[in-house]
């Protein structure tokens, strides 16, 4: 049987990666600088704790820039193994990031505004090991990279899981209470979440446990 994969995001700490690992997390979620939202933390404690994370952990670095170059600089100076590019990029950036980058693992964010996202998940298929539905608004006033803590149209997120053969990850408002619905309708190979294990912006050890024995059970 498939076992949901389970990242846990805005890890601001090695005291929280800790106990994300000891809950049974598959990877940690690191966010850099963003225009908006949760969890950013800077360069030098991200690297700190990819250096901490034992193996087979991911250790997924989620950077808001748009240019080869800059992400790059930005996956090198901080080390993680998994590359999560939160903007809906050029897909011309990709081929020189994958250059640069070849023990990267890269995971694109598609934010599901509409069906739109299912023709973004053909465009960037052939760069990408992996991708990340999120609930994010790119184009907002203020713009929304992640991090919402809204869940979106999870009949466009199974469309966009039925329209690639590689892994998907599915993120926005996802908590204890509804996770074993995510799983069921939307089938993904894992889920991100960031909100609905926290309180008062603090990783919250009783959600936590709560939402990885919903996972398991389902």
């Amino acid at each position: 049987m498939h076992r949901t994969r389970v990242k846990i995001c805005c890890i601001a700490s090695i005291a929280e990666a800790e106990m994300a690992i000891a809950a049974g997390a598959d990877a940690l979620g690191l966010v850099a600088e963003m225009p908006s939202g949760p969890g950013p933390i800077d360069d030098d404690t991200i690297a700190e704790i990819a250096a901490f994370a034992p193996p087979p952990l991911a250790t997924f670095l989620l950077t808001s820039r748009t240019e080869a170059d800059g992400i790059i600089d930005h996956a090198n100076y901080c080390g993680t193994n998994t590359l999560q590019i939160v903007s809906h990029i050029k897909a011309r950036e990709y081929p020189g990031i994958i250059k640069a980058l070849p023990n990267v693992r890269r995971v694109q964010v598609i934010h599901v505004e509409d069906a739109g996202a299912v023709e973004l998940i053909r465009e960037y298929e052939p760069y990408v090991h992996a991708f990340l539905l999120d609930s994010g608004r790119p184009n907002a006033a203020v713009t929304e990279l992640g991090g919402t803590g809204r869940t979106h149209d999870w009949n466009i997120s199974t469309a966009c899981v039925a329209a690639t053969k590689k892994p998907v990850f599915l993120a926005g408002g996802l908590a204890p209470d509804n996770v074993s619905r995510a799983i069921n309708q939307v089938k993904p190979f894992g889920l991100d979440l960031c909100s609905g294990v926290r309180s008062n912006q603090q990783l919250d050890a009783t959600k936590l446990s709560a939402f990885m024995r919903a996972v398991a059970t389902t």
